[in-house]
């Protein structure tokens, strides 16, 4: 079992920034990757980044340049750096974390809102 906390959403101005983080604990040696969805009112969850054991990321084309996930396996932590935060990025993020098995399980946490205004 893993547990998922969420912290750093808020409300911030077109142009800013905010920083997500994601505590992770239970079995945290069996997590495979870490990632970051959103999902925003009347639209389904998607893909924002993930990173992978080994350190390879992956970003949706809507963040890229934007966004920078990155993870601290030290502190159990997972984070999502926001810069230039847009209108269109306001939604509820969730982390998001893929553990080793057969089949692989997946943990996500409770979400922190993020609202962007123009």
């Amino acid at each position: 079992q893993v547990q998922l906390v969420e912290s750093g959403g808020g409300l911030v101005q077109a142009g800013g920034s905010l920083r997500l983080s994601c505590a992770a604990s239970g079995s945290i040696f069996s997590i495979n990757a870490m990632g970051w969805y959103r999902q925003a009112p009347g639209k389904q969850r998607e893909l924002v980044a993930v990173i992978t054991r080994s350190g390879l990321t992956n970003y949706a084309d809507s963040v890229k340049g934007r966004f920078t996930i990155s993870r601290d396996s030290a502190k159990n932590m997972g984070c999502l750096q926001m810069n230039s935060l847009k209108p269109e990025d306001t939604a509820v993020y969730y982390c998001n974390a893929v553990v080793a098995g057969i089949p692989p399980k997946t943990y996500w946490g409770q979400g922190t809102q993020v609202t962007v205004s123009s």
